[in-house]
């Protein structure tokens, strides 16, 4: 399994009046993980893009166990499921800082389509850097 943490600040526009994240916020954080994941991988959106790839959400799930609020700084847990064969899961978990108790927890779905916008099989270079990272 490929594991990844980073780590973002919660910013005051994230949250509603009471200082608590805004739950649709917890979606950003996943993209945020999924795409350091990329970079920490060798690889960035760009760069798939650039090969005439697209990873398009098809499924997305977030369960919240407690809130997180303004300025706290948040570890964002992906690591790529790398037992599915067509497309991409990667699963997430949020945490606060200083506090290894996850705050919510999730999971994406990502089918790859071709630059022509059609699904495809993952391409063999994502597949290759999946096997030489696992």
């Amino acid at each position: 399994m490929i594991i990844h943490r980073s780590t973002c600040r919660v910013i005051y526009g994230d949250t509603d009046g009471m200082g608590v994240a805004y739950h649709a916020n917890y979606l950003r954080w996943f993209e945020m993980g999924r795409s350091e994941l990329f970079r920490f991988l060798g690889l960035t959106y760009k760069d798939i893009e650039a090969r005439g790839f697209y990873l398009p959400v098809s499924e997305a799930y977030c369960k919240f166990i407690s809130s997180v609020k303004y300025d706290d700084v948040l570890i964002i847990e992906t690591s790529l499921d790398t037992r599915i064969k067509g497309g991409m899961k990667f699963d997430y978990r949020i945490f606060v800082e200083g506090d290894e108790k996850h705050r919510a927890q999730g999971y994406t779905k990502h089918a790859c389509l071709n630059h022509e916008k059609k699904i495809v099989r993952r391409p063999a270079f994502l597949t290759e850097l999946i096997k030489n990272n696992n």
